[in-house]
């Protein structure tokens, strides 16, 4: 699956997929044109092969669309951001990973 369909819950501040009935979230918190993704939440019962990937994925495609710049704070994340250096160009000026 390399489409994952994303929701951003605004109220919440996280992005949502829903698979197999069952909730993964990106927890983000913004500031002026930047977000912070604080937190990756996969639960365990989501054994898709590359889902991580493919969320983070789509999440940082919504943000780029919209312009806004990417505070990675989650290990996780940061880590992805790490070996996909295509998306190095949303990282604030200042901010190296």
């Amino acid at each position: 699956m390399n489409n994952v369909t994303i929701k951003d819950n605004a109220f919440l501040r996280q992005f949502e997929a829903n698979v197999e009935n069952h909730l993964a979230k990106i927890e983000y918190s913004s500031q002026e044109r930047k977000v912070f993704l604080t937190k990756l939440v996969v639960p365990e019962a989501i054994t898709e092969e590359g889902f991580k990937e493919n969320f983070i994925k789509a999440v940082l495609n919504h943000l780029q669309e919209k312009n806004l710049r990417v505070v990675p704070t989650s290990p996780q994340i940061a880590g992805f951001l790490r070996k996909n250096r295509q998306y190095k160009e949303m990282l604030p000026v200042g901010i190296r990973i």
